[in-house]
């Protein structure tokens, strides 16, 4: 086992160092965990951000209310187009 010895290290100094060394670490996680704005969504990720099932999402599909985009056979969504056909209710 190492040892680690901290000369001159008041206990203020070292819980500064500790809370920025968290500060930056939470600061990484936030940029991972935040969702961009151009991120792809598949079907299944899109039923389960709005609660509802395939088939529903399918009919909004045909009915122009979310637009798919496919790729390679598979169908994604964008957030944005997702966040810009909520509509605010009251």
């Amino acid at each position: 086992m190492e040892s680690i010895q901290m000369i001159n290290l008041t206990p203020e100094h070292l819980t500064g160092l500790l809370i920025d060394g968290l500060k930056t670490q939470l600061g990484d996680l936030k940029k991972w965990l935040t969702p961009s704005q151009n991120d792809l969504l598949t079907r299944e990720e899109v039923t389960e951000m709005l609660k509802i099932n395939l088939s529903t999402l399918h009919n909004w599909t045909k009915q122009g209310k979310l637009i798919a985009h496919g790729i390679g056979g598979r169908i994604y969504y964008k957030r944005a187009e997702i966040d810009k056909a909520l509509v605010r209710i009251g």
